[in-house]
């Protein structure tokens, strides 16, 4: 290839300043002015509650997308960082409780400070070793600390309370900004304003040299030790850095929950953090966003419609994995950038035609899935969506599980056919 094809492919995936501005500032500032106006349309309980969860995901999934999609690092024990941030916080605020030496002073608002502090520290620790190698060892390592210190935990109680874990007041020390933390509605503006800190923080850190270094190091550490880098220490230092967002994502939870138990250390956790970064897309900065809001309404809310609800995470993990490996964002900024393309009507036509077919599937799978769900329980107990009662015996479930199937495959055949016809 010549030197000026190899200049013109490169060039053509630099992004313009309007698509750094559509995939980078704008979101953020939706997302900022989204956080605000919550609280104006008088949100119940329960939104409030739901909203600190989505504000602690978001900052813990994109602390681990430090990790996986920056720097390449697959880790199975994110948590970690995220329970030592939160454990040293919730025995911080009981200093502040005893109101001795300089914790008199010090406002709970503050306690992220050292929960990043503490998740630093212990990723500063455990990186060490952790981070002289990459790729599949990495990752069993990480996976061997998780168990480890998540065993651990359970055997110093004096540190981690045991299984009851440590509980505390957040209602003490000196207020910040007239915020007593005791409403609810109070702790929504503590959670916000240390998520925007979280996020603005972590994309702060992508425009770093170190930032574009992690990167690097991730499609060719070769290349970077050749211009003076040591890999090693690039990925040790990222590691650093995330986990002390993790950890500061822990001292916020554990102010929301003013409690925190050993079950934190544990893979569950830390699988969790994973599929939020993965399914939200992980190339892209605001992908662990869509994926931390996504699961977390399904963990919360899609929990008591259905008993099956982690079966539907398994099957979005695994679409996600197989048809979409650019997640949720590469879908939203997919189907942007395709209808700014040279064919928009044609490529909206092929992408509602794919939407059905994906649409028609999942009616399909939901009655199937639901329909043995009530069977297999054996309480008796018939799936009846719209007052339709679809038993086992009932030839219409049936019918409402393979004829929906079988169209959304027909369709989705069709979107493909559409889109290499268009290409």
């Amino acid at each position: 290839m010549s030197t000026t094809q190899e200049s013109f492919d490169y060039s053509a995936h630099i992004p313009s300043n309007a698509e750094k501005f559509r995939q980078r500032t704008l979101p953020l500032l939706i997302f900022a002015a989204i956080l605000v106006a919550i609280p104006l349309t008088g949100p119940s309980r329960t939104v409030y509650t739901l909203m600190h969860q989505m504000g602690i995901n978001i900052v813990l999934a994109l602390s681990y997308n430090m990790l996986l999609g920056r720097a390449g690092l697959l880790s199975f024990g994110h948590a970690v960082y995220f329970g030592f941030g939160g454990y040293f916080a919730m025995h911080a605020m009981n200093w502040i409780a005893d109101g001795s030496g300089i914790w008199a002073d010090f406002p709970v608002f503050l306690l992220p400070v050292l929960g990043f502090g503490a998740g630093a520290l212990a990723g500063a620790v455990i990186g060490w070793p952790s981070c002289r190698r990459a790729g599949t060892t990495f990752a069993m390592i990480s996976l061997g600390v998780a168990e480890l210190i998540a065993s651990g935990a359970f055997m110093f109680d004096s540190f981690f309370g045991g299984e009851q874990g440590i509980s505390g007041d957040r209602m003490n020390g000196p207020e910040l900004f007239g915020l007593t933390l005791g409403p609810i509605s109070q702790v929504y503006w503590f959670i916000a304003f240390w998520t925007v800190v979280g996020v603005v923080g972590m994309y702060a850190f992508t425009r770093t040299p170190l930032g574009k270094l992690s990167e690097a190091t991730r499609d060719n550490p070769q290349r970077v030790q050749f211009i003076g880098y040591n890999p090693q220490r690039v990925r040790y230092l990222v590691f650093i850095f995330s986990g002390g967002f993790a950890g500061l994502a822990g001292a916020m939870a554990a102010v929301n929950y003013e409690i925190f138990t050993p079950d934190a250390f544990s893979l569950v956790p830390s699988g969790f953090i994973l599929i939020m970064a993965y399914v939200g897309g992980i190339t892209y900065f605001v992908g662990p966003i869509f994926g931390a809001i996504l699961l977390t309404y399904m963990q919360s809310m899609m929990s008591d419609f259905t008993d099956a609800w982690l079966l539907y995470l398994g099957v979005l993990f695994i679409s996600i994995v197989m048809f979409a490996p650019r997640g949720l964002a590469g879908i939203v900024f997919g189907f942007s950038a395709g209808l700014r393309g040279p064919r928009p009507r044609a490529f909206l036509i092929t992408w509602l035609t794919q939407l059905a077919g994906v649409a028609l599937m999942l009616i399909g799978l939901i009655v199937l899935v639901e329909i043995a769900v009530r069977w297999s329980n054996g309480y008796g107990e018939v799936f009846a969506p719209f007052g339709l009662p679809l038993a086992q015996a009932n030839p219409l479930s049936w019918l409402l599980v393979v004829a929906p199937a079988i169209a959304g495959v027909a369709l989705s055949r069709r979107a493909a056919r559409m889109r290499e016809a268009q290409a």
